[in-house]
């Protein structure tokens, strides 16, 4: 299995943002119900990232395979964010980064990522 790809200028000119149409809910709960996207286990509780009808969160994916260990992307990707005041929360999945950006601004969010591609490239 591949590690993935650690050039921060090649995972930001080839990331691909994916916007997947359904809404997403961050919950605490006592159990992951079955169509969970995350399940994070805290001392406090069971954050629970699933798919609602009234999700208060979009979910954009990056196409591209980042290795764990590449340095500079979140922070790339949270900077062209927060440059156009959008919030984000980053999660790490073994092949693609998941960007979780509020719903109503998630378009905006998808033309800051590919205007952070094309600059890259």
């Amino acid at each position: 299995m591949a590690d993935g790809a650690t050039d921060l200028a090649l995972l930001l000119s080839g990331m691909r943002p994916e916007l997947h149409p359904d809404r997403y809910d961050f919950d605490v709960r006592d159990s992951a119900p079955s169509n969970a996207f995350a399940v994070i286990r805290e001392d406090e509780g069971l954050t629970v990232i699933a798919p609602g009808e009234t999700g208060t969160w979009a979910r954009i994916s990056l196409s591209v395979h980042s290795s764990l260990s590449a340095v500079g992307l979140s922070a790339a990707l949270a900077r062209a964010l927060a440059d156009k005041d959008i919030s984000c929360n980053i999660v790490a999945g073994y092949h693609h980064d998941h960007l979780f950006v509020p719903w109503p601004r998630r378009h905006d969010a998808m033309a800051a990522l590919a205007t952070l591609s094309e600059t890259a490239a």
